[in-house]
C-alpha cells in the first residue's frame, strides 16, 4: 500500500511538472500573442482600406456621373382678374463623363497607387514594432525575474551569515559592530529583493499591454538569430528591405507624380453631357378643365473649359507640390541615414554585450574565489564580517551584470533584425496566416458599387455601433 502511495505521488509530481512545462510561454508564443492582440495593427489596417478606397475614388472620376432631379413648383401671383396659382412637376434625367483631360485624372490615379504601396509598407512598419516591443516585453521579465531568484539567493545567504555573526558575537568572538554591519547587508539586500520584485511586476503589466495576457512561465530563450558576415552587409540589408526606406520611396514617388497633376491643373478639360427630362404643368392655370400639358425635352452636348486666370491659386498649389516634393525626398534620405545608423547601434550592442558577458564570468569566477576564501579567513578569525560581506556583495553584483548583459544580447539582435527589417511574421516564421493587403485593394480597386468586403465592414461598423 506505502509503494502504490509513493508511485502515486511520483506520478502527480511529474504530471504536475508536464503540465507546466506545455504552458510555458516561449518567445514565438509571445510574437504571435502581441500580433494578433495589437489594436495599433487593426488601425493601421484600417488606414490601408482607406487608401485602397482613394485608388477608387481616383478611378470613378474617368466614370459617367448619372444623376436624376425631381422638383415640384408652386407659383402665386396677383394679376387683373385677382390672384392665380400655377404649379408645374418636372422630372429630369443626366449623366456626365470627362471625355479628356491631358492625363490630369491618370496622375490622380498614379498617385493614388503609390499612397497604397507606401501605406502598406507603413503597415509593415508597425508590425515589426509591435513584435519588438513583445521580444523587449518577453526579455525583461526573463531579466526581471532572474533578478528576483538572485536577490532571494541572496537574502537567503545574508540571513545565514547574519546568523553566523550572532552566534559568533554570543561567544564574545566579534562585537556588536559586526553584527550591526550584518543586519545592515541584510537590510539592503531585502530592499534589493522589493526592489527586484516591483521591477517583475511592472515588467509583468509591459507584457499584457504587449500580448493582452499575464505570462504563466516563459521558456528559455531560443538561439540567437544568425547575423550577415559584416555590419556593412547588415546595413545594405537594411536600405533594401526596411518597410520605413520603401514607405519613403513610395512617397517621394507620389510627390513626383502631385507636381505633375498640379501642373496638369492648368489643361484643359473635355467633358460631354446627355440628358432627358418631362415637365407636367396644368394647360389652364386658371383652374379650368383640369387638363394637364407634357413637355418632353431631352439634350446632348459637349464642353471645352479651362481656367485663364485662378487669382493665383493654380500656381500656388504647383509651388506647393513642389515644396512637398522636395520634403519628401529630404526625409527619404534622412529616413535611409536613420536606419544605416540604427543598424549600426544594434550591431555595436551585440559586439559590447558579448565582451561583457566574457568579463563578467571571469568577474564571476574571481568573486566566487574571493568570497570562498574570505569565508574561510573569516572563520579562523583573520577576516572581519564586513570583509565577508563585502565579497559577498561583489559576487552578487557581478552575477546581476550578466543577466542585464545576456538579455541586452538577446535583445540586441533583434532589434539589429528591425533595423535590417526583418522583424516580421514572414520572415521569422512563425507560422500564423497574416494579413493580406491586396485582397481588399483587388475587391475595391475598379472602384465597384459594393462588395463582400465592403458589406462585412458595414456590418463590422454596425455591431460597433449598436456597442
Amino acid at each position: 500500500m506505502i509503494g502504490l502511495r509513493r508511485f502515486a505521488g511520483i506520478a502527480a509530481i511529474a504530471l504536475m511538472s508536464f503540465s507546466s512545462a506545455a504552458t510555458a510561454e516561449s518567445l514565438a508564443d509571445t510574437l504571435v500573442a502581441a500580433y494578433r492582440h495589437s489594436a495599433l495593427i487593426e488601425q493601421n489596417r484600417a488606414v490601408l482600406r482607406a487608401a485602397d478606397e482613394d485608388v477608387a475614388a481616383a478611378i470613378a472620376q474617368l466614370r459617367p456621373v448619372v444623376q436624376w432631379t425631381a422638383s415640384h413648383t408652386v407659383t402665386r401671383s396677383e394679376n387683373l382678374l385677382g390672384y392665380t396659382t400655377a404649379r408645374s412637376t418636372s422630372l429630369q434625367i443626366g449623366a456626365q463623363m470627362t471625355l479628356y483631360d491631358w492625363g490630369r485624372s491618370q496622375l490622380a490615379i498614379d498617385s493614388a497607387k503609390e499612397q497604397v504601396l507606401a501605406t502598406r509598407q507603413g503597415l509593415v512598419a508597425v508590425e515589426q514594432d509591435i513584435l519588438l516591443a513583445a521580444a523587449v516585453a518577453f526579455f525583461d521579465i526573463k531579466q526581471a525575474t532572474e533578478r528576483v531568484a538572485l536577490q532571494q539567493n541572496s537574502v537567503e545567504v545574508l540571513t545565514r551569515e547574519r546568523q553566523a555573526a550572532q552566534d559568533r558575537f554570543d561567544v564574545g568572538e566579534i562585537t556588536v559592530t559586526d553584527v550591526a554591519l550584518a543586519d545592515a547587508q541584510l537590510a539592503e539586500t531585502q530592499a534589493g529583493l522589493a526592489s527586484a520584485q516591483g521591477d517583475l511586476q511592472i515588467a509583468r503589466e509591459g507584457y499584457l499591454a504587449a500580448t493582452g495576457r499575464f505570462p504563466d512561465r516563459l521558456d528559455a530563450p531560443p538561439p540567437l538569430p544568425r547575423l550577415p558576415a559584416s555590419v556593412d552587409e547588415a546595413r545594405a540589408i537594411g536600405q533594401r528591405n526596411h518597410p520605413l526606406i520603401s514607405q519613403a520611396q513610395r512617397q517621394a514617388a507620389a510627390a513626383e507624380l502631385g507636381v505633375a497633376a498640379a501642373a496638369a491643373e492648368r489643361n484643359p478639360t473635355f467633358t460631354g453631357n446627355i440628358g432627358a427630362g418631362v415637365t407636367r404643368s396644368p394647360q389652364n392655370q386658371f383652374g379650368g378643365t383640369g387638363e394637364y400639358d407634357n413637355r418632353n425635352s431631352a439634350s446632348v452636348g459637349l464642353e471645352l473649359n479651362q481656367t485663364i486666370y485662378s487669382g493665383g491659386r493654380l500656381p500656388a498649389q504647383h509651388r506647393r507640390a513642389m515644396a512637398v516634393r522636395d520634403q519628401q525626398r529630404a526625409n527619404l534620405l534622412n529616413v535611409a541615414r536613420q536606419i544605416s545608423q540604427q543598424v549600426g547601434e544594434s550591431w555595436a550592442n551585440i559586439d559590447v554585450a558579448r565582451a561583457q558577458i566574457g568579463a563578467i564570468d571571469e568577474q564571476i569566477a574571481a568573486a566566487q574565489q574571493a568570497y570562498n576564501g574570505v569565508r574561510e579567513e573569516a572563520a579562523l578569525g583573520a577576516r572581519t564580517t564586513l570583509d565577508v560581506l563585502d565579497a559577498e556583495q561583489s559576487l552578487l553584483e557581478a552575477r546581476a551584470d550578466k543577466i542585464t548583459a545576456e538579455a541586452n544580447l538577446q535583445l540586441a539582435h533583434y532589434q539589429l533584425l528591425a533595423a535590417m527589417g526583418r522583424l516580421t511574421v514572414e520572415h521569422l516564421n512563425l507560422g500564423i496566416p497574416t494579413y493580406d493587403p491586396s485582397q481588399y485593394y483587388n475587391a475595391v480597386r475598379d472602384a465597384p458599387y459594393t462588395s463582400k468586403q465592403g458589406e462585412s465592414l458595414d456590418r463590422v461598423l454596425r455591431a460597433i455601433g449598436r456597442n
